[in-house]
């Protein structure tokens, strides 16, 4: 049985401070053990004493996240066995769209808060030669790699609405 359902979307304008999507975000995955369960179910952990062992969590920290993961629809449960009855825990669609997030924090990670970084992450495009495979800002549109010096942030019509401005569209640098 596969249970799936986003029920935990925020009302931006209830959060404090700049009306944002990370916050809503942060609401949902910022704390530690949430991005710690995202990462072991990604590995393929899927029972509890697995996920438990991988993160470190306290069991009683660890239900609560699972079960929060699970309502936000970021997990689902898959039933494995009927007698006694056990669920497995499996990333959603929203889930598997946190592993960039986990890529990022990792190399942030090798970078400024180890000496020597104990994975990386590499690919072999069909030859012997592995690449390592880094985080980065691509555009949807064209494919070229950006950086933040050449991203503008653009209002939208939403994002106006909650700032209180009238709204036509203007970009903001």
């Amino acid at each position: 049985m596969q249970t799936h359902c986003v029920t935990a979307l925020y009302d931006l304008a209830g959060l404090p401070g700049r009306p944002c999507t990370i916050a809503a975000a942060l609401e949902l995955v910022g704390e530690r053990w949430s991005l710690l369960v995202v990462r072991e179910v990604s590995l393929g952990n899927h029972r509890f004493s697995d996920i438990a062992r991988g993160t470190g969590a306290p069991r009683d920290r660890l239900t609560a996240r699972l079960n929060a993961l699970v309502t936000a629809g970021v997990l689902e449960r898959r039933q494995y066995s009927d007698s006694p009855p056990r669920s497995g825990y499996h990333l959603t669609p929203s889930g598997r769209d946190l592993l960039p997030v986990l890529q990022a924090l990792l190399q942030w990670g090798d970078r400024w808060a180890a000496e020597e970084p104990p994975v990386r992450l590499t690919h072999a495009p069909g030859d012997s030669e592995e690449h390592t495979v880094d985080a980065e800002w691509v555009c949807r549109t064209c494919g070229e790699p950006v950086n933040s010096s050449r991203v503008e942030r653009v209002l939208t019509p939403a994002g106006r609405a909650l700032s209180g401005l009238p709204a036509e569209e203007r970009h903001e640098h």
